[in-house]
């Protein structure tokens, strides 16, 4: 019988406590698994995924909520901004990019992004497969959503109100399939884009080219055009009495000033009414959800962030700040998890220790006659080795089934909106953290192998 049998041998006649073992050392190497993968592949989405954006320009609220709602689209918005907004940032010369995003609706969890093509620009990706949209409810689908959903150019998908794919269906205003984006490993997999018409129409939203103009809109424009009217009558009726009184004596300072003044109140009094139905024109105007902008300059950093959080109703956030605050917070329970899982790999290796030490007492007796049949000091410390080294070898390849089943899981649950995790996926620190567990079993099984090596042969057989 070789050694490989022996050791299979001596750990099948313990099975009970040897099973324990594995399953211990199985849960340690599973949770540094799952938290060392998630964390890693985390972290790099987060950088991948907001790469080209230095600002995302959004409604007043949690910056860290207008990030994971516009940028990494797992949150909901902080609130909608007005369209008027978007152009003076794109004219703004701090402002390389700039990129509306209007959300609200999604296709079986997969988000439908209201846009226009300079989010292509902004994420570096086009289109392998169709076309860009050119007309209202026409969309460009991401790669993962067309093989999840199994779906192809030609086709017409419904989408539900709100972020989450049991809302309302809209069954009125179906969208056809016009073009798939090719696989970029960010977010842009998962998202459906259309145009920005598409995302108002969709909710009833009357835009430029068929906006109906309301009652008050109409009255504060007949106001205005009234007192335009007026304004206009009375500056030529003053003219034609300047006209005509040219030759006369000039009038008097008091008549003159009180012309003057009945001039300014007229013109004050239209341009009020002119302020007031801009404002309120304005207030009923189109909205978006938020704007990524690509800075033109490093010199935008200090200044951009301020001028929109002072000067206007919205705010600023940035995705690299917001980003490594959410992962130091996540770091916090990740760091708690991975306390645990050493505890729990620390028990493991106890308990091999005294596992193989119990089994070396009852085989005391058996080793001695291994030793007189011929086998040498060097094969008993082998043999000993060998068992607390497969216990942990063991249970490290189950940990890292366990891990990988468990990043399935995980996979699954947040393949709507990001392809988080590659759950099948061999990583390189898997290696080490088998390694880490071949090392705990040569630790635990030390002490009873050098046991092993020191057995007395004429000792134990007289004891007998």
């Amino acid at each position: 019988m070789n050694t490989i049998q022996l050791v299979w041998k001596n750990l099948s006649r313990q099975f009970g406590s040897v099973f324990l073992s594995i399953l211990l050392t199985a849960f340690g190497i599973s949770i540094l698994a799952v938290l060392s993968i998630t964390g890693e592949t985390f972290e790099k989405q987060l950088d991948n995924n907001s790469k080209n954006i230095d600002l995302v320009v959004g409604a007043k609220g949690s910056p860290l909520q207008l990030i994971l709602s516009s940028i990494y689209h797992i949150d909901n918005p902080t609130g909608n901004i007005p369209l008027d907004e978007l152009e003076p940032l794109r004219q703004n010369p701090l402002v390389q990019l700039a990129v509306p995003l209007s959300l609200g609706d999604n296709f079986k969890g997969h988000r439908i992004v209201g846009t226009d093509s300079s989010f292509l620009a902004i994420y570096e990706t086009a289109i392998t497969e169709g076309r860009i949209w050119q007309n209202n409810f026409e969309v460009v689908i991401g790669d993962q959503v067309a093989k999840k959903q199994q779906l192809k150019i030609g086709d017409q998908i419904h989408s539900s109100h709100g972020l989450s794919k049991d809302g309302h269906h809209h069954d009125e205003h179906p969208f056809t399939i016009v073009g798939i984006l090719k696989h970029n490993n960010n977010l842009t997999d998962n998202l459906i884009l259309t145009n920005l018409e598409s995302v108002w129409d969709v909710h009833g939203i009357a835009h430029k080219h068929e906006h109906q103009e309301t009652a008050v809109e109409k009255e504060l424009r007949e106001r205005q055009e009234d007192r335009e009217e007026t304004l206009k009558a009375h500056l030529h009726h003053h003219g034609e009495d300047i006209a005509e009184n040219s030759s006369a004596p000039a009038k008097t300072n008091e008549k003159g000033h009180q012309e003057q003044e009945d001039h300014h109140e007229h013109a004050e009094e239209g341009m009020f009414v002119k302020s007031i139905g801009a404002d309120m024109v304005k207030q009923n105007g189109l909205e978006i959800t938020a704007i990524l902008l690509k800075y033109q300059s490093p010199a935008a950093i200090g200044i951009l962030p301020k001028l929109i959080d002072q000067q206007t109703d919205m705010q600023a956030a940035s995705p690299a700040m917001e980003s490594t605050r959410l992962f130091s917070l996540l770091g916090v329970g990740i760091d708690s998890l991975s306390i645990l899982a050493y505890v729990i790999m620390f028990i493991a290796g106890l308990s091999v220790f005294i596992n193989l030490y119990n089994a070396l007492k009852q085989r005391k007796y058996d080793l001695a006659i291994m030793r007189t049949l011929g086998a040498s000091k060097g094969k008993l410390f082998a043999i000993v080795l060998l068992e607390g080294l497969t216990i942990t070898i063991l249970g490290g390849l189950i940990g890292l089934i366990m891990a990988h089943l468990a990043l399935y899981y995980i996979s699954n649950q947040t393949s709507q909106s990001a392809d988080f995790i590659e759950a099948f996926t061999l990583h390189p620190k898997e290696l080490i953290f088998l390694f880490v567990a071949c090392l705990i079993g040569i630790f635990a099984a030390l002490i009873p192998a050098i046991k092993a090596y020191r057995t007395s042969i004429s000792g134990t057989l007289s004891n007998k």
